[in-house]
């Protein structure tokens, strides 16, 4: 009596997950011919751990936050940024060289500032007269270099870096700077160009005429 009293109330137990994992362990005890092993359809951890990995494959990439809370913005792939004067001749003959080189590197992006479409809010604040005044490259971290070592850079960039490797050692480097500050203050005359001051009036007029940017460009 008391052994049929336990498998009644065992019978009327709601099956929980640890007994339907035990139940491939159970023989009937009323059919010795036809042992039956009876495995469970849809175990409940294994549904749970399904839709688990489906809802995490279907959730949207959240941008990455700060600290603040702040997106951050994805590391530029480019390792260098070179501020051209793109009405400059012979400037571009050096710029066509390492555009050239740039093929198999795309590690320097080209700005040219001369451009109707140049913006000193994307190139760390440098306006037009600034970045006419001499080279300037930007590093992928935002630092600015300027003058020879702006140009080390740039050639270092596509692995041309013994070109300017001498320029990093004293007294080259000085003099190499003091060279350079030469022809940047008058390679506009030197390129047949007018003056500074001419060349920024002139600018500054046409922006004043066109204030439709895509009206310039057509």
């Amino acid at each position: 009596m008391a052994f049929r009293a336990v498998a009644g109330s065992i019978g009327r137990r709601q099956l929980t997950p640890a007994n339907l994992y035990l139940r491939p362990f159970v023989v009937s005890a009323s059919n010795h011919r036809h042992r039956s092993i009876s495995y469970p359809l849809s175990p409940t951890g294994f549904r749970f751990s399904v839709r688990a990995i489906q809802e995490a494959t279907t959730d949207p990439i959240t941008p990455m936050k700060g600290e603040n809370g702040d997106q951050m913005q994805s590391p530029p792939k480019w390792k260098v940024k070179m501020l051209y004067d793109g009405d400059c001749p012979l400037c571009m003959r050096e710029v066509n060289i390492l555009k050239e080189r740039n093929k198999n590197y795309n590690a320097i992006n080209f700005v040219d500032i001369s451009s109707d479409d140049y913006s000193p809010d994307d190139n760390q604040g440098l306006d037009y007269e600034t970045a006419m005044g001499k080279i300037h490259a930007i590093m992928s971290d935002g630092t600015v270099v300027t003058n020879v070592e702006a140009f080390r850079k740039l050639y270092e960039a596509v692995d041309l870096g013994w070109v300017y490797a001498i320029t990093k050692y004293e007294p080259v480097a000085t003099i190499a700077d003091a060279v350079y500050g030469v022809w940047a203050k008058y390679r506009l005359q030197v390129t047949g160009r007018p003056p500074l001051e001419q060349v920024l009036e002139a600018r500054k007029k046409k922006d004043e005429i066109c204030n439709d940017s895509k009206s310039c460009r057509m």
